[in-house]
């Protein structure tokens, strides 16, 4: 007779448990059994899964299994477990200590990462450590072959696994190497990570230093070309450390788990142990290692509600998973979707993961009341201590609030709290906490307007429903998918109490609920596959030629798939192969995962491929090749055969008699509240509801470890296996324009959601490189003043400048704008910050009146000027850097006019000395195009707002929003006044010497300010000239990290503030004067003006480190990057090494990518030590990127801070100044100076050593408080999906 199968969902919160017990007596051939218990509860056991599985025995057999005793195995046949072990290592920073083996010239690669930050308004940056304790440099090198060099018969050459030729530079010395790892070994690190260049390729090296380690006797070696053997040396390498750091920790937990078991066990044919993994995929005890676990515990869910909800020919499922610590978002559409690489934790991780992305905080979400808004997370009140209800002390959080409300009952919630572990939810702590909080808000709302607690509670409710539907919106859309179009599967504890909100929010129309929807993660395991994956990479254009070597590469792929889970027991039938190739454009970086045809004898990817790309981004490159990255093959062992566990749901449906139900059935009646107020709702227990039987909200349904709350205008029926809830229409809005709170909070959502979406949109339809995949671009909303509204909070120098934009329009063109108008514009002297920025502006008409503006503004690669790229270090004129358009009407009477800006962009530039016109001319237009078109989507939101709401509320929350913007920054400067007094002053200069010197009086009676730059020098006859708005764009960014928390960006921000800027200087030139270098430098140097003035931190590193090079020809190519640097240490903080800082954040390209697309070798990428400036806290220190040419090519630099240095504070000691030195190929080293512009040879080299930021405090040998790197408080860190992919991007210059 089978035995027990037990499968348990570890969550940050609590531990599910689901067990199929045999029973000849039950229809299906067993009984299950559910227990859910806290995850974290070290006073009455040690480790919650083997806990749950100690009950489950209790109940199954009716026997004690006491806690001091091994549990007995003998009736257990499987155990399945998603676990956050690993996940809790990595966000706790609690792995293995493990060493890194990596190319000699690399060894901080790992610490700069692409060189952005996380958070663009934090001064002091949190950026997580790296995972490795020691570092050893291997004197080897390896480099890809880009030239026409004869290949055959040279030993320095080979050929890799992509088919690339490889030129082994270097052999590395074994002997060094092997003295080197017993040192880390004596140190008593036993786990090392091996990532060297081009290893994906050319894993040679790698393996002969793999011997080397497990000769020595290391314990755990993890290869980077073994584990994920993918281009990209940084994600490779942190997956790589990932492992090694990881794996151990999984290893010693499951050794813990097994020894409170019998030695059964440890016995696979007697009891089957299988984790889940990242990927949705179940693997052996044996093989389940680190860097495939990080999502181990979410995966079961998503697998859960896909098998349980989805039909083949029904609608596609969002997947709400709302438990206590988390909010998880995914969406299954017939098959599981995938991201490769993603970033958890800090950690980038290469390795398929479902396309989870944790949006919130989840039940545990903390409630704040911050100057007039009511925000929700992202902190967390965890585990331990968890909601003020759990009786822990903890903080109010969202589970109170529907606790306060009536959703919650506590008797029919686990009595599982207390010391005994017996106490129900303490309603009372719960109810004085709200009470204190409606003290606090009162008070600042004042006698007009008074909230009781479960106003308060409620609106709480409301901003967290509508913060959870902003990133359900963007997961969605991003991909081209309709948010309406969609069934919602909600599961999680949490879920069912906001399911209805959140769906009529989304437009969505039908909801399922599991009868195991408490605990569908834990159930989901019960039905998910083995699978085991073999990936290789490619670097094949894929065209006829290829086939027959990809036919060849995925037979062998798929041979070893087979065997490994032949070796767990499957056989050969049960076993499905799925094959995928990841396709690319030539010259593009958005790859696809593309599904081989399911028929055998086809090998058409390029169809699938191309249908997948017009789905997600609206066109197709037809013109260019396909490139093959990567080849996968995905070996499925079926756990269960047939579709006997696929839903039936939707069939029921179909045929289901449905009756309302009888009114015996009500379990009781509860005072809940919605909107407008408490209503005595019936409360029902599903158990005792019959198939069939219809709940009409406002009604609760309550399971043993969830509600739902069934919302007015909501109906809810039951079937054999769900709570179908069918979501009535939207109620009216109340169209009231008094300030409400609660109403604010969401409109500060609804108003970025606006910007986000269009931003979406953009990215999804533009062409070019720069928007599409670098997401250099910003979305806004506009008043009819002209006033920001909402920006997304992207790129820190479009903040205050695009609303000087709108506004020139707006005077300039006066009463000549009617509806179908688009307007276009980048002159500095209308608002514009450098020429490529093209700003496209579209005004939003209302009974033939303006009533709104959409703008956005995008980075294009050329618009012409003396050099490519349009950003020239040498310009002295601003005709030399481009077109430049103060005002012109893209679109007229709804008419593109692409005659009209072909003119301006091709042949007026070129009118010029020396100057070309555009040299991506279709680029141009496709981007352009993409503008109008995201313009048009703001146009329709802010439409459908008026809509709902009307258009005087929509108008009076825009104000309000902005004065909620304007009283932070009052508060701030009262804050300042208070400590500092009235007058604040700084200069500094640029490196030509010309001083930017503010002056700031703060005016106590109205907590204003003058901002006034008079003292700053002449404009210049060069290019660091910088327009108004890049001032604009410096102070309100400066403003925004000063506040130190969230707030809304728009004009109120600016609002307090006067700012004088002499006409005629650096920061008002005149009409024509060059602004390039403005845009990218001075912008930084304001920055550190301001921020010196409020003496809030030591300067960074002040400046982009602008890098091009290229060449012309019909070979020709250009390539341009920013290099990072060190940041400002502060009062409680040291400064980041390696960072990109205040007004960019771009990313840099990595460095295998950087030698396969372009004829340069990178030797050296690291930290420029000792460049950071001393204090009590320690300035960061700048790099060092030291590139070699291998052919002639023409380079240019645009710096700053190479003469005067970043300064320190308060005692501090400045950073040292950036250097650039040219070295010629024959060691001649010449100083290349900060703006300059040169052809190099074959051989030359440019080594760039940036500055570093500067320190905080007289140095002293005493201990200091530094603050902690990591905040463990907000989850949401943890989550890695292809939505926080897009934002952390997006965060980017």
């Amino acid at each position: 007779m089978p035995g027990i199968r037990i499968c348990i969902d570890r969550g940050g919160t609590f531990t599910d448990c689901i067990a199929f017990v045999p029973s000849a007596s039950e229809s299906l051939g067993y009984k299950t059994i559910v227990v859910k218990l806290l995850s974290v509860d070290p006073q009455n056991y040690q480790d919650a899964p083997r806990e749950g599985i100690r009950r489950i025995l209790e109940i199954a057999t009716g026997k004690p299994h006491p806690r001091n005793v091994p549990v007995d195995t003998s009736q257990i046949d499987l155990i399945r477990m998603g676990t956050t072990v690993a996940t809790n290592a990595l966000l706790e920073r609690k792995g293995e200590p493990c060493a890194l083996v990596i190319t000699k010239g690399f060894k901080d690669l790992l610490h700069i990462g692409n060189q952005s930050r996380p958070k663009i308004f934090d001064l002091a940056i949190h950026a997580p450590d790296v995972l490795y304790e020691q570092v050893v440099e291997v004197d080897e090198r390896v480099t890809l072959i880009n030239t026409s060099d004869s290949k055959e018969g040279n030993s320095s050459f080979h050929k890799g696994v992509t088919g690339e030729w490889v030129h082994v530079l270097k052999e590395p010395p074994l002997d060094e190497v092997e003295q080197d790892l017993k040192l880390v070994y004596d140190r008593g690190i036993r786990s090392v990570a091996v990532c060297l260049m081009h290893s994906y390729t050319f894993p040679k090296h790698e393996e002969q230093i793999a011997a080397l380690c497990r000769n020595i006797g290391f314990e755990n070696v993890t290869l980077s070309s073994a584990i994920m053997p993918m281009v990209k040396i940084v994600p490779r390498g942190t997956s790589a450390t990932a492992d090694a750091y990881l794996t151990p920790c999984i290893q010693r937990y499951i050794e813990g788990f097994f020894s409170g078991f019998d030695e059964g066990i440890r016995d696979p044919t007697k009891v089957k142990v299988e984790f889940m993994q990242s990927d949705g995929g179940l693997a052996a005890v044996d093989d389940f290692s680190g860097f495939r676990a990080i999502l181990s515990g979410p995966a079961g869910g998503v697998v859960g509600y896909a098998l349980t909800s989805f039909v083949e020919s029904g609608k596609p499922v969002i997947g709400f998973d709302m438990g206590g610590t988390s909010t998880d978002v995914s969406r299954f559409a017939g098959r599981y979707e995938h991201v490769f690489e993603t970033t958890t934790a800090g950690v980038t991780i290469q390795a398929p993961q479902l396309d989870i992305n944790t949006v919130a905080a989840g039940g545990g979400s903390r409630l704040f009341f911050r100057n007039g808004l009511f925000v929700v997370g992202p902190e967390s009140a965890g585990a331990d201590p968890g909601p003020t209800c759990y009786r822990k002390g903890g903080p109010l959080t969202i589970t109170d609030a529907n606790l306060l409300l009536g959703r919650l009952i506590p008797d029919f919630f686990p009595k599982i709290f207390g010391p005994t572990e017996r106490e129900p939810l303490d309603v009372s702590a719960t109810k004085k906490a709200f009470e204190s909080l409606a003290e606090d808000i009162n008070k600042f709302l004042g006698s007009d307007k008074t909230m009781t607690t479960a106003d308060i509670a409620y609106g709480f409710v409301k901003v967290a429903n509508e913060s959870m539907c902003r990133p359900i919106r963007a997961l969605t859309q991003a991909k081209g998918y309709d948010t309406a179009d969609h069934i919602l599967a909600c599961f999680g504890g949490a879920g069912g109490q906001h399911a209805c909100a959140i769906a009529r929010s989304l437009g969505i129309e039908r909801i399922l609920i599991h009868k195991y929807s408490a605990i569908l993660s834990a159930y989901g395991l019960s039905l998910a596959d083995v699978v085991h994956e073999e990936q290789e990479p490619s670097a094949l254009t894929l065209n006829a030629d290829a086939i027959p070597h990809i036919q060849s590469r995925v037979a062998a792929l798929t041979e070893s798939c087979v065997a490994v889970l032949e070796r767990q027991g499957f056989t050969r039938s049960r076993i499905q192969p799925e094959i995928f190739l990841n396709l690319r454009y030539q010259g593009t970086d958005t790859a696809l995962m593309t599904l081989k045809p399911p028929q055998e004898d086809n090998w058409d990817f390029a169809t699938g491929f191309v249908e997948q790309y017009q789905q997600e981004f609206g066109f197709t490159l037809p013109d260019r090749d396909i490139i093959i990255d990567d080849v996968r093959v995905r070996g499925i062992g079926r756990s269960i055969e047939g579709d006997d566990f696929r839903t039936r749901v939707h069939e029921e449906l179909e045929t289901l008699e449905r009756r309302p139900v009888d009114a015996s059935k009500r379990e009781m009646q509860q005072p809940v509240y919605w909107e407008g107020g408490y209503v005595d709702t019936p409360v029902y227990v599903l158990e005792k509801l019959a198939v069939g039987d219809q709940v009409t909200g406002p009604a609760l349904i309550i399971d043993k470890n969830a509600t739902i709350a069934v919302e007015p205008t909501c109906k809810a029926v039951i079937t054999s296996e769900h709570v179908v809830v069918d979501v009535g229409g939207q109620s009216k809005k109340t169209r009231s324009t008094e300030l409400d709170p609660i109403r604010l909070s969401i409109f500060a959502h609804r108003f970025m959601s606006i910007a986000e979406q269009m931003g979406r949109t953009l990215q999804k339809t533009a062409i070019s490189t720069n928007i599409k995949e670098r997401l250099d671009f910003s979305c806004a909303l506009f008043g009819p003043d002209g006033g920001l509204v909402a920006n997304a909070p992207h790129i820190p120098v479009h903040l205050g400048s695009m609303q000087e934009a709108v506004r020139w329009q707006m005077e300039h063109l006066k009463g000549d704008l009617k509806e179908g108008d688009v307007l276009l514009t980048n002159h500095p002297q209308a608002g514009g910050s450098h020429l490529p920025d093209i700003t496209v502006i579209t005004p939003v008409f209302n009974k033939d009146k303006i009533e709104f503006f959409v703008a956005s503004r995008g980075h294009h690669a050329d618009i012409g000027g003396i050099r490519p790229g349009s950003m020239p270090p040498d310009s002295r004129e601003l005709y030399q850097e481009g077109a430049a358009v103060k005002s012109f009407k893209l679109v007229r009477d709804g008419r593109f006019d692409e005659e009209g800006i072909t003119r301006i962009l091709l042949e007026e530039p070129a009118q010029y000395p020396e100057c070309s016109g555009t040299r991506c001319l279709r680029d141009n237009i496709s981007d352009l195009k993409a503008q109008v078109a995201a313009n048009h989507k703001g146009i329709t939101l802010v439409k459908a707002l008026i809509d709902e709401y009307g258009l005087e509320v929509v108008q009076a929350y825009m104000h309000y929003i902005r004065q909620n913007a304007e009283l932070s920054v009052r508060n701030l400067l009262k804050t300042v006044y208070e400590e500092h007094g009235p007058h604040l002053s700084a200069t500094d200069c640029m490196d030509d010497g010309t001083p930017i010197s503010l002056s700031i009086t703060i005016k106590p009676d109205t907590y204003s300010a003058v901002f006034d730059f008079t003292g700053t020098g002449p404009e210049l006859y060069g290019n660091t000239n910088a327009p108004r708005s890049v001032s604009y764009s410096a102070i309100i960014y400066s403003l925004r990290c000063l506040v130190a928390q969230d707030m809304p960006l728009n004009q109120g921000a600016l609002n307090p503030i006067e700012v004088i800027i002499p006409e005629g200087t650096l920061l008002s030139p005149g009409d024509g004067a060059a602004v390039v270098g403005g845009n990218v430098l001075t912008s930084q140097r304001v920055v550190d003006v301001v921020l010196k003035a409020f003496g809030a931190c030591a300067a960074s590193q002040g400046c982009c480190n602008n890098f091009t090079f290229g060449k012309g020809g019909d070979d020709g190519f250009g390539y341009y990057e920013t290099i990072a640097g060190g940041s400002g240490a502060g009062p409680t903080w040291d400064g980041r090494s390696g960072v990109h800082t205040h007004m960019t954040n771009t990313r840099i390209t990595d460095p295998e990518i950087l030698e396969r697309r372009y004829p340069v070798i990178l030797r050296e990428f690291g930290l420029r030590k000792g460049s950071g400036g001393n204090g009590l806290h320690k300035g960061g220190d700048g790099v060092v990127r030291d590139i070699e040419f291998l052919e002639p090519l023409h380079v240019s630099m645009l710096s700053e801070r190479r003469v005067f240095q970043p300064y320190g504070l308060k005692g501090g000691h400045p950073a040292l100044t950036g250097r650039n030195t040219l070295i010629r190929a024959n060691g001649r080293a010449l100083n290349f100076g900060g703006k300059n512009a040169t052809k190099v040879d074959k051989g030359d080299r440019l080594r760039i050593e940036t500055p570093g930021g500067g320190g905080w405090g007289e140095p002293t040998d005493q201990p200091k408080q530094t603050i902690n790197n990591i905040d463990n408080s907000v989850p949401y860190k943890m989550g890695g999906g292809s939505l926080q992919n897009y934002e952390a991007e997006q965060q980017s210059f």
